[in-house]
């Protein structure tokens, strides 16, 4: 059975630093194109960020791609997301996905869409606040 897992939320403040953790039990997350996604109350899921499998393409919304960062490491079957500079909005809980196909790329793949992905985790909460 597969589960997706995600670690290292916290309350941070204003301008500080988080490293998001993913990482998988019965799916290899190297052979996938792993994606970042954040929903606040209220709002949609947002998607942020997204890795090929290949490490040779990388995606960021306008909203974080000068902050955030994401990575893999193949050797621990998991993936990163580096935030820094985080900023109240940054609130919300943050999910990771696996899109069950490879090759990932698709005519009309959109890496901000949550239907393009198949493996979810259950959420790891971010809290920015002073």
């Amino acid at each position: 059975q597969v589960q997706v897992v995600e670690s290292g939320g916290d309350l941070v403040q204003p301008g500080g630093s988080l490293r998001l953790s993913c990482t998988a039990h019965g799916l290899t997350l190297y052979y996938f194109a792993v994606a970042w996604f954040r929903q606040a109350p209220g709002k949609e899921r947002e998607g942020l960020s997204c890795i090929s499998n290949d490490f040779t393409d990388t995606y960021y919304a306008d909203s974080v791609k000068d902050r955030f960062s994401i990575s893999r490491d193949s050797t621990k079957n998991a993936v990163y997301l580096q935030m820094n500079s985080l900023k109240p909005e940054d609130t919300a809980v943050y999910y990771c996905a696996a899109r069950g196909i490879n090759p990932y790329y698709t005519e009309n793949f959109n890496y901000s869409s949550p239907s393009e992905y198949d493996y979810w985790g259950q959420g790891t909460q971010v809290t920015v606040s002073s």
